[in-house]
């Protein structure tokens, strides 16, 4: 096949220290709030088991492929988004517009996810004082309403957040970000597994083993089908430009396709351990895991406050979400600061300062929302689900179909050849990819796309 056409490296530009670098940041950016909360929650949802089954099914056949094709696309530009579509389709403008999608995605996304993420910090210091301990569920319950409407304090958590979040990728590529993923991915996993290993000691991790793969239907509706397939796309953190930019640092002979298969095997192995560790926990003491943002503030520490040594789970538990959410918070955050470098022709100091400002103040619209929970009435607009709702049903699914198009129509195929089998011929499965992302993957996302505009009409 013929070279690639396009400049593989830009003059100074980062590159990760090695391929498990990549492959830990990069699962860094998929392993987040998705993995912990949601996963279980939708599988809670619609009754384990066959859901489990369809999802991963989903994940080999959607997930894998996108994932594929957006970091094909960064390593063959060597550029953040806006200016990888822009070269890699002879300048464009629509596709120099798919871009800024995703960069804006990504702005808006990180803006509420740090407040998420702050409040997560607030928990690990209510664990440390053993708040939960004692106290009835209505005084837990309370314990996350008084945050949520406490403005100060959740400004605060979420400045925080966003400057550990700032200080990580001001460092850069490799003695920033490559750094922090290599010390919080492991904690990360340690810690999932310490908490399995601990809900495996509870009468009802049974229930939760069965509950998790034994293959249940009575509860799975065609609505819950397409839940799992969107999940599957979703939860690999793909639509939003991250993994171009990472692809984008990556080196000339690191294998794509082995490093994505990696990063897919960790994201569903920690959303699997999530279930495995929070149904125990929440089985225990009979309560069901089908609520949102309560799931993690409400109905965990209702749990922890009632087995032994609740106080020391409740640290590792919302120690393990704050690791998840920073790390998936600094490739959000990377995407945007690596555009306006590339675009603006400004250094990483003021391209993150002025990226992880403009996150921070746009993200108190978002702590000044009220969240709706469960049994307690709403006297304003939640802002902060609104966003969610417009990037996880908008730009999302915009993205993801810019990508596989992009990647199946847009580029030339000996280019899209050479970077799938940079390290090793595979040549069946090139073809197989190629079918996938220009064929059945948009199907999908189309699918999708529909589903969740017409479901959301009826409400």
């Amino acid at each position: 096949m013929a070279s690639n056409p396009f400049e593989r490296a830009s003059s100074g530009r980062s590159q990760w220290q090695s391929r498990a670098g990549f492959i830990l940041a990069a699962a860094g950016a998929a392993i987040g709030l998705g993995n912990i909360w949601k996963f279980p929650f939708i599988t809670g949802q619609n009754g384990g088991g066959l859901f489990v089954l369809i999802y991963l099914a989903c994940i080999a056949l959607v997930g894998l492929p996108v994932m594929v094709s957006e970091i094909i696309i960064g390593r063959a530009a060597q550029k953040s988004p806006v200016a990888a579509y822009n070269g890699l389709s002879g300048g464009k403008t629509i596709w120099s517009l798919v871009g800024w999608v995703g960069v804006t995605a990504g702005f808006i996304l990180l803006s509420y996810y740090s407040v998420v993420a702050g409040w997560s910090m607030n928990y690990i210091g209510l664990a440390l004082q053993d708040s939960f301990t004692g106290r009835d569920p209505k005084e837990i319950t309370g314990l996350f309403v008084g945050l949520v409407q406490d403005l100060p304090r959740s400004i605060l958590w979420h400045g925080v957040f966003m400057g550990l979040t700032t200080a990580i990728v001001l460092i850069g590529v490799r003695r920033g970000i490559e750094t922090g993923v290599r010390i919080m991915m492991p904690l990360l996993l340690v810690f999932m597994v310490g908490l399995m290993v601990y809900a495996g000691t509870l009468p009802s991790f049974t229930t939760a083993l069965d509950f998790v793969f034994s293959p249940h239907s009575d509860r799975l509706t065609a609505g819950g089908v397409l839940e799992a397939l969107g999940h599957s796309f979703f939860t690999l953190s793909v639509g939003l430009g991250g993994l171009i930019t990472y692809g984008s640092y990556l080196n000339r002979n690191d294998d794509i396709v082995a490093a994505s298969t990696a990063i897919t095997v960790l994201d569903t192995f920690v959303a699997l351990v999530a279930c495995l560790v929070m149904f125990p926990f929440l089985f225990a003491v009979g309560a069901e895991p089908t609520n949102g943002p309560p799931l993690i503030f409400i109905a965990m520490p209702i749990a922890f406050s009632q087995i032994p040594g609740g106080a020391l789970w409740g640290i590792v538990f919302f120690g393990l979400l704050f690791f998840a959410a920073l790390t998936s918070a600094i490739s959000l955050l990377e995407v945007v600061v690596s555009t306006l470098i590339d675009q603006l022709k400004i250094g990483r100091k003021l391209a993150t300062v002025v990226s992880g400002g403009g996150i921070f103040l746009y993200g108190i619209l978002s702590a000044k929302s009220d969240l709706q929970i469960p049994g307690i009435e709403a006297t304003g607009p939640d802002f902060l689900q609104q966003m969610d709702f417009f990037v996880s049903n908008v730009f999302l699914p915009l993205g993801g179909l810019a990508i596989t198009i992009f990647a199946g129509w847009v580029i030339p195929r000996s280019t899209s050849y050479e970077e799938f089998n940079s390290a090793k011929q595979r040549d069946r499965l090139y073809r197989g990819w190629l079918f996938l992302v220009r064929y059945v993957v948009p199907l999908a996302i189309v699918t999708i796309f529909l589903y969740s505009v017409l479901h959301n009409l009826q409400l």
